[in-house]
Order: structure tokens, then sequence, then C-alpha cells
């Protein structure tokens, strides 16, 4: 149980600071610790419900410009969501160790590449590309137990042109779709470990609530060198777990 207390708050603080679910983190934290594959998401997604609805509350004043193409992205990722349950039941644990590695490495490469500040304009999508992102990114994310954002921020700041703070919160809003229709997914299904996610989920609102607080005080570049920091180590951890 303290184990998962801590945990939580150190997802939570990583949410905040990052705008991502946090399942990047907690994942390999409770594969580590000798969860299941499949446990560990099933975990990670009801702990991003909590962390991505309270740090969507406390960034609303800083972003509430860029929310509106939030809720299409989002809806699509809802809907994407929904489909983790047949993921799951077609491929393996090792399968989507693998994958969330190969996410992990593109990811890494198209924050390196991108500006932390862009001088052009967020440029203005249709609904239907926004709704399109959203569901591929729902219906991965949910598959390998992350919200979305790993993949998400990297889209918004290389190709959308957001500032990275910006795509950050708008991540951590479509976390809130993609997670809620994953919880649902998994629990229909039983496959939610319901008395784990909710102590883990809890206590990552203590860390959020820090976690927003510093990046609010960091400079964009230390920003984007934190988020670059955080993928490889990320990065180094699985591929410990799955070829050693």
């Amino acid at each position: 149980m303290t184990e998962l207390v801590l945990f939580g708050i150190i997802t939570g603080f990583v949410s905040g600071f990052f705008g991502v679910g946090g399942g990047l983190v907690l994942v390999p934290l409770l594969v580590a610790t000798g969860f299941a594959m499949k446990e560990a998401i099933a975990i990670s997604v009801m702990q991003m419900v909590f962390s991505s609805i309270y740090g969507s509350f406390l960034n609303s004043k800083k972003a509430k410009e860029v929310f509106k193409d939030g809720i299409i992205i989002g809806f699509g990722g809802f809907i994407g969501g929904l489909q983790n349950s047949f993921v799951h039941s077609i491929v393996s644990n090792e399968f989507l160790q693998y994958f969330f590695i190969l996410i992990i490495i593109l990811s890494i490469i198209k924050i390196f590449v991108s500006p932390a500040e862009s001088d052009e304009e967020i440029k203005t999508h249709s609904k239907l590309v926004l709704f399109m992102v959203g569901f591929m990114v729902g219906i991965i994310a949910m598959s390998i137990g992350v919200g979305g954002a790993i993949m998400l921020t990297p889209i918004l700041v290389g190709f959308m042109k957001y500032p990275i703070k910006k795509a950050s919160s708008l991540s951590l809003f479509f976390v809130i779709f993609s997670s809620i229709a994953g919880f649902s997914a998994l629990s229909i299904n039983g496959q939610m470990l319901y008395n784990e996610g909710l102590t883990v989920g809890l206590a990552s609102l203590i860390g959020v609530y820090f976690g927003i607080k510093v990046k609010n005080a960091t400079p964009s570049m230390s920003y984007k060198q934190a988020i670059l920091a955080l993928n490889f180590v990320i990065l180094v951890t699985m591929l410990y777990k799955t070829f050693l």
C-alpha cells in the first residue's frame, strides 16, 4: 500500500509537470515491482482519470484558448480508447512492451527536432483532422497503458505549431477522454484493479498540484529539455526490463 501511494505521488507530479497521463512512468514502476504488463496498464488507466481531470482544472486559467481543439481531439481519443480491450484480446504482453518502446523512440526524435517556442501562429485544422488524430492516438495509447500525451505532444508541437507548454496542457486535457474510455472498456471486461487503481489515483492528486506549479515557473527551453530527459529515462527502463 505504501509503495502504491509513493508511486501515485511520483506519477502525479510527472503528470502535472509534463502534461501526460503518467502511464509512461507508472507502468514501468509497476512492472518492475512484479505486476504483469496488463495489470500495470489497468492501474495506470484508472490513475489517469484522477490526474487528468484535476490537472486540466488547474491548467484551465493558463491554456483555456487551446481547449476548443482539445474537445474534438478528446472525443476522437474517447472513441479510440474504447477499442483497447479488443486490442488486449489479440496481442501479447511482450508485443505491448515492444510497441511502447517504439513509441518512446519516435517521440524523442520528434520533440528533439521541434522548437520549444514557435514563431508561427497555431494553424487552424479541420474538425475531421483533429478527430482522426485523437482517434489514432487514443486506440494506440490505451492499448499500451498511457494517456496518449507521449504521442500527442510531439504531434501538436511538430506539426500543429503549438508552444510546448500549451501542447502539454492540451495533451493532459486529451487524457481525460482517452482514460475514461479505457477505464470503461477494462471495467466492462472485468480487467480493472479497482483497489490498487484508487490508491494510486488519489495519491497522484498531491503530485499533480505541485507538478503544475513547477511547470508554470520553468522556462520553455528548460521544459523541452526536461521532457526529453524523461522520455530517455523511461526508454532505458523499458529496454532494461524487456531485454535483460
